[in-house]
């Protein structure tokens, strides 16, 4: 226990802030919501990141939705049919419209997913797609996709926002800084790094939205977003208030916490062309050095799970008989030495090797990095640590520029992932496998997984899966994490979605 009193530094709360609390509101149809980091990308065909998505959750539509349980239900389509195992026709709901006043029509659900589809587009959401053969316009109301082959998670990928043809044909490149959805809020202004400022969308198909105005604050600074929430100039927070904050939250008046389990996996990624990392021996030393025990206990308070995959225990296809790597750190000293990095001096100060690890600025993602940086150094393994603005991090992350580096995926409940972020076809910008991982036998799994439709034989495929990636290890899985929400007391009818999703902000109140 004593060896992480010197790691762990807590986040410290001036004495000062417990006598900061006012009384302090806006008025009823305004709520501010603090986030950690800027969006990138306000397009949905385009969009990878957390902090967009929750942009577009709320600017946007999709053909099909998700419920409070991640259940497909029908959004932007009323209905939909599936005459064969390669057909889906879709009837969208009549009246709906655009924030600029156009209707929407088949032909803009047409127009979407056909510049996905577009090499020039460089969606990297286009991998998602490419089974789709034809898309045909039945009527203004109705349409058909008809695939090349059977494609299990096809309705699944239906969950995205639907873009106006005519403003976004118009608008071009800037359409990802001016979006234009059917969703219940509309962008009224976006200062980066500041705040973006939604309105009431008043036409929106299911009824306006209840609050008139929505202020997504950027805040970085974890001490500064809990004092906003604690004298009322912010309102709610979701997964940004530092866990070591949490005690403090239940001592403040006006205050309330809901939790809920997610569906998002934090891992740490690594980048196989590296010479050194190309070495499994090395991946998984590094995964047994990793005492994910003690950061879920000191630093996260017990506010996460250890991860053993991609999916979580909820999910259908989880497979629990997987490689499992406890912390050990004899044994990720004997494969550092048996991939041919023997410690030079024993227990002196010269090391194995030394590797860059990337982050963002987040205080606790740093943290986090500082308590993964001094656990391999008790390996033998010297660790840089380097710390970005969101934008900047996300950026080499995606460009594959880094050696290792943590994050997060969020909302994941179709397996068909896998494909999206370790099939050798789907390196940036196609797709998510940003560490270069190559295994034609996996391929192979994952090509398969995505034709059969039986959810069983499916599962059979996924497990395999599941087994491969625990043992080859391209990335090591760090751990589940529980959704924490802080909120004002006068906020009513936030919702948890187990992706995090912001999808319940149509349906707040404000009520004194």
């Amino acid at each position: 226990m004593r060896t992480y009193v010197h790691l762990f530094s807590y986040l410290l709360i001036p004495v000062s802030l417990l006598f900061y609390i006012t009384s302090y509101s806006f008025a009823d149809t305004r709520l501010v919501i603090g986030l950690e980091s800027n969006p990138v990308n306000l397009d949905p065909r385009l969009a990878t990141d957390a902090y967009s998505g929750r942009a577009i959750q709320i600017l946007f539509n999709s053909l099909v939705g998700k419920d409070t349980n991640s259940n497909l239900i029908p959004e932007l389509a009323e209905k939909w049919e599936i005459p064969d195992d390669t057909t889906y026709i879709f009837y969208l709901r009549k009246g709906v419209k655009f924030h600029d006043g156009s209707p929407l029509t088949a032909a803009d659900v047409k127009y979407t997913f056909e510049t996905i589809l577009d090499p020039d587009f460089k969606s990297p959401k286009r991998g998602s797609y490419e089974k789709i053969k034809s898309i045909e316009i039945l009527d203004p109301y109705t349409i058909k996709f008809t695939l090349t082959e059977p494609f299990a998670p096809f309705l699944t990928n239906m969950v995205l926002g639907i873009v106006p043809q005519a403003a976004a044909e118009a608008l071009g490149k800037d359409f990802s800084q001016k979006p234009i959805g059917t969703g219940p809020y509309q962008l009224k202004a976006w200062l980066p790094d500041e705040q973006l400022e939604f309105t009431a969308f008043p036409d929106y198909f299911e009824g306006r939205a209840k609050v008139d105005q929505i202020v997504y604050k950027i805040i970085p600074d974890d001490t500064v977003r809990f004092l906003e929430l604690s004298k009322g100039t912010v309102d709610l927070v979701q997964n940004a208030i530092p866990p070591d904050v949490i005690p403090l939250v239940r001592k403040t008046k006006g205050l309330k916490i809901l939790t809920r389990d997610g569906t998002n996996i934090s891992y740490l990624g690594f980048n196989l062309k590296d010479p050194i990392l190309k070495e499994k021996k090395v991946r998984q030393a590094i995964a047994y050095a990793i005492n994910r025990n003690a950061i879920i206990t000191y630093l996260l308070k017990d506010l996460a799970k250890p991860a053993t995959g991609l999916l979580t225990p909820s999910n259908w296809a989880y497979e629990p008989n997987v490689t499992r790597y406890d912390y050990n750190k004899e044994l990720a000293k004997k494969l550092l030495d048996e991939a041919g990095y023997p410690d030079p001096d024993g227990e002196g100060p010269k090391t194995r090797f030394a590797l860059t690890y990337k982050t963002s600025e987040n205080q606790l993602r740093k943290r986090i990095g500082e308590a993964l940086q001094q656990q391999l150094k008790e390996v033998g393994i010297e660790v840089t640590l380097r710390s970005y603005e969101w934008g900047t991090f996300f950026s080499d992350i995606t460009k594959g520029n880094f050696q290792m580096y943590t994050l997060e995926w969020v909302g994941i409940t179709e397996p068909d992932i896998f494909y999206y972020i370790f099939h050798s076809s789907n390196t940036p910008p196609r797709g998510a496998n940003r560490g270069q991982y190559i295994n034609p036998e996996l391929d192979k799994l994952l090509e398969e997984g995505r034709k059969i439709l039986d959810q069983e034989k499916r599962k059979a495929i996924y497990s395999q899966v599941q087994k491969i990636l625990a043992d080859d290890l391209p990335y090591v899985f760090l751990w589940y994490g529980t959704h924490v929400v802080v909120a004002r007391d006068r906020v009513q009818g936030f919702v948890i979605y187990p992706a995090g999703d912001f999808t319940s902000l149509k349906n707040v109140e404000i009520k004194e």
